[in-house]
């Protein structure tokens, strides 16, 4: 793949995560208009301003690409997204969307192997069942350092700086909930 396959990314793009702005001047896509709106309300405008950035987009070498469902960097180890993909420096954060065709590959193959590549954060929201699961890197394995339902207030590493609602995972109003 010679041209980055992310488009412009707020979290809020992506089944109602709350935002997070791009990193650097990434592409715009089809749903630029949607994407600014999500970077205007909600937590993520804060966590940008914190220094992160999220995309869709793959990650990894030549030969092993990643592709978790969103993806996140600190902007002190990527300031720009790169032009070409995969991109070849470790994400810092990464979300998967459990979905009944592909819940034991997120759940199994692709944390088995953001485990050994050290990813220091992993989300895991279960839209069925309405679920936030935060892990954190650990030697000897993921810790499970968090797990909220709909209706719950977080402070959800990385970015723990700001409290949000759970709900908003789920489609709720981030002004409401």
């Amino acid at each position: 793949m010679s041209r980055l396959a992310a488009r412009s990314c707020a979290l809020g793009d992506v089944r109602g995560l709350p935002s997070v702005d791009g990193v650097g001047k990434y592409p715009a896509g089809a749903d630029g208009a949607g994407a600014q709106e999500a970077r205007d309300r909600g937590p993520g405008l804060e966590v940008a301003r914190r220094g992160w950035g999220a995309a869709l987009a793959g990650w990894g070498r030549e030969h092993e690409v990643y592709r978790p469902d969103v993806v996140g960097w600190r902007r002190e180890r990527l300031p720009e997204l790169p032009e070409k993909t995969p991109i070849l420096v470790r994400p810092d954060w990464f979300c998967e969307v459990l979905s009944p065709s592909n819940t034991r590959n997120d759940l199994v193959k692709k944390q088995r192997t953001y485990q050994r590549c050290q990813v220091p954060h992993h989300w895991i929201v279960d839209p069925m069942n309405e679920v936030l699961t935060v892990h954190r890197w650990m030697q000897d394995g993921y810790l499970n350092v968090l797990t909220a339902e709909r209706g719950e207030r977080v402070r959800a590493e990385p970015f723990g700086a700001i409290e949000w609602s759970v709900g908003v995972l789920f489609g709720d109003d981030p002004d409401e909930a």
